[in-house]
């Protein structure tokens, strides 16, 4: 299989990289830069993933994107710093979730990558989706896979389609499968913040934290 990934700099997107590179050749790397308070830091761990695959990186910018979003993750205030213990609390995690909230953010990046791949002869986009954030974010969840492979297949000529290799899993099995792989976990990048260290408070760094911890305890 011929894939284009969609490369964040995070857990999930460089096991989903690790994935696809067992499953067939990578023809590029996509990092989205929308404005984020954490994009430089994320394209610097994007590029070093993708330096240890020896795979083709390009970073979009969509500055459009910025300008209709008020998220958090924008505009640098507001930033959730949920207690662990609730962080699969489900009316308090859609709380949080709508304040990170990007307009439409995972459908454009999908349509942008389909863009690519079907330029490049690639016959899929690849995601790094999970079921943790599934359950509060819609555009992780496996209906939205379904859903957008079926338009890309009227979209695209070469009918792309969209596959997750970490969709049914939680952020722990993730890390293990990734440690399986041998994936370059030293270089992920999973923090909403883009400070020369990670925070250790957002949401992104509670869940990647507790998975790392939960994977070492079994």
């Amino acid at each position: 299989m011929k894939s284009v990934v969609l490369l964040s700099g995070g857990l999930d997107s460089a096991v989903s990289l690790a994935c696809a590179t067992q499953e067939g050749a990578v023809l590029l790397c996509l990092t989205f830069d929308y404005g984020q308070q954490a994009a430089k830091q994320e394209i610097k761990a994007a590029a070093a993933i993708c330096g240890y695959y020896r795979v083709s990186h390009q970073v979009v910018p969509l500055p459009f994107l910025q300008e209709i979003t008020i998220t958090a993750l924008v505009a640098g205030v507001g930033l959730p710093e949920p207690e662990v213990a609730y962080l699969d609390e489900f009316s308090r995690a859609q709380e949080d979730a709508a304040r990170v909230w990007v307009p439409n953010r995972n459908g454009i990046f999908l349509n942008i990558a389909a863009g690519y791949a079907e330029h490049l002869g690639a016959t899929a986009v690849v995601a790094g989706f999970n079921r943790e954030e599934a359950a509060i974010f819609p555009d992780n969840s496996g209906a939205f896979v379904e859903a957008s492979t079926l338009a890309l297949s009227y979209s695209t000529l070469s009918r792309v389609r969209v596959v997750s290799y970490t969709q049914k899993l939680d952020k722990t099995a993730i890390v293990r499968l990734g440690r399986g792989l041998r994936a370059p976990l030293q270089f992920v990048w999973s923090c909403y913040r883009g400070g020369a260290d990670i925070c250790g408070r957002c949401e992104s760094c509670l869940r990647y934290n507790r998975a790392l911890t939960a994977a070492e305890e079994e």
